[in-house]
């Protein structure tokens, strides 16, 4: 047999195979458009921007359908009925993690974000109580981000009113937090150490959210067999999950079961303390990778909304000056802002919310699949089916927020100026994978914005009018464009 006849045959047998496998599996499952063999719905996505497509095809096909990335089927959620009645009130049958071929390569099923069954629930678990331990959502915790809030403000003041790009500064400040619950301590802003770590962080953020690495999650066999700036995210990878590795490796050699002082010393604690079974799951390379989890989700999330807020603070500046004015009047320029101070700040409060809202970090969430066969609104869902929940749809459905496509903090005020909530506010996803740093992320934005704002004026480089809103990229996140502030003192 030549060469050409057995790429023939072998091509052929490929495309029967696919197309036999997503006729058995599309009798059941809700409806979509018709799969080409192989390459699915691929070429029926716009991979620069997934969330316009869902939202096309929703027209078609209704809020639950079928789409075929490569040959496997996904379905779809689009709307805040379905994805509540996914989320929320089915939470534990789509509790498992979908599958993202490239971050499966990188985290190997342990962690916190991409883990499934016993091991995620006995690792959520654990962090969760560990969190708390160390003063999630107490004073200690913000003790620690109002003393990063002035580091930050200090770091802007050398700017000296100079045209900057904020994306570092703002990246160090959610870092450092991250960083004195992870290590206990907090780094200088110029440490060789945390640049490193910073600038690896960010540089995975913005591969992974790439038109490149959309086309790698469906077609997996690109990740091992072609060039691409795939490989630069596993190198950084293993440098960071390396500077990992070592810390812990101090921390062992520190410990004392008596007095816990981080994360890290709280983990040490459990594996030791862990049964047979347990100890399976509390390995020290699930610790790694639960601290890379914890560092990727803390640092680049709440660091890409902040930079998102500012250009949008300089392009709306009459809600900057409400927001400005609303904070003389309830802290003054000489008190640093504390919690407390968000329920006297209605308008502040709905600006942060709506920069959350317009912004749709995460458009189509992180996928999640079906924990067991499951029927959902008369389709019959197989186990382990990957599911997307598009989160653009709840964020910016017209009916909850008229004129969605607006920026309008008087989207979360009532008539009387009052803070109004939503349950369509869902920039954390919700159900059993909710964010665990939620709590901590709301306590972020809004003490190092109010801190910023309190002594800081944004000056845009050009006219309010023209500054792009537009993400540079919009995969598994949507990234801010590239811009310049000059931060001058009040």
């Amino acid at each position: 047999m030549d060469l050409v006849t057995f790429l023939v045959l072998t091509l052929s047998s490929l495309i029967l195979l696919s197309l036999w496998r997503q006729s058995c599996g599309r009798g059941s499952l809700p409806p979509g458009p018709t799969p080409f063999p192989i390459i699915g719905n691929f070429l029926q996505i716009d991979i620069k921007n997934v969330s316009q497509s869902l939202t096309n095809f929703s027209k078609a096909y209704g809020p639950v359908f079928t789409l075929y990335l490569g040959s496997r089927p996904t379905v779809v959620l689009h709307g805040y009925e379905a994805v509540k009645e996914a989320l929320i009130d089915h939470g534990e049958e789509f509790s498992d993690r979908g599958s993202i071929p490239m971050v499966e390569k990188i985290n190997n099923g342990l962690g916190i974000v991409f883990s499934n069954g016993n091991r995620w629930k006995e690792i959520r678990r654990f962090t969760l109580t560990t969190l708390r331990n160390l003063g999630m959502g107490k004073r200690n915790i913000e003790d620690r981000v109002q003393e990063e809030a002035q580091c930050l403000v200090e770091e802007l003041r050398k700017t000296k009113g100079s045209p900057c790009d904020p994306t570092f500064i703002l990246s160090c400040a959610p870092c450092n937090v991250i960083c004195s619950i992870i290590f206990q301590d907090r780094f200088d802003y110029k440490d060789k150490d945390f640049l490193m770590l910073m600038e690896k962080l960010n540089e995975n953020v913005k591969i992974l959210s790439s038109p490149w690495l959309q086309v790698c999650n469906n077609f997996p066999l690109l990740i091992d067999y072609c060039p691409g700036s795939h490989h630069k995210v596993l190198k950084n990878v293993k440098y960071i999950r390396s500077y990992l590795l070592e810390k812990i490796k101090e921390h062992q050699e520190s410990l004392d079961v008596t007095n816990p002082r981080d994360f890290i010393d709280y983990y040490l604690i459990k594996q030791k303390q862990a049964n047979h079974i347990q100890q399976a799951e509390f390995s020290l390379e699930n610790l790694a990778c639960t601290i890379n989890n914890l560092f990727a989700a803390g640092t680049e999330t709440t660091s890409t909304t902040l930079r998102y807020a500012l250009l949008l603070l300089m392009k709306y500046p009459d809600v900057t000056a409400k927001v400005q004015e609303e904070i003389d009047h309830v802290i003054g320029r000489h008190r640093s802002p504390c919690m407390q101070d968000r329920n006297h700040m209605p308008y502040t409060d709905a600006m942060i919310h709506e920069v959350q809202r317009f912004i749709n970090l995460v458009p189509n969430n992180i996928p999640r699949a079906v924990t067991c066969d499951i029927k959902f609104r008369n389709y019959l869902i197989p186990k382990g089916t990957t599911v997307v929940t598009s989160l653009t749809s709840v964020l910016h459905d017209s009916k909850e927020f008229p004129n969605p496509e607006l920026f309008d903090p008087g989207h979360f005020l009532d008539a009387n100026g009052n803070f109004k909530k939503s349950d369509h506010f869902m920039p954390f996803s919700a159900g059993k994978r909710v964010c665990a740093g939620e709590g901590l992320a709301r306590m972020e934005l809004f003490l190092f914005l109010t801190t910023i704002l309190q002594n800081f004026k944004l000056k845009s480089l050009v006219h309010p009018k023209d500054i792009d809103m537009i993400p540079f990229v919009n995969g598994l996140i949507a990234l801010p464009p590239h811009y310049q502030v000059c931060i001058i003192p009040r």
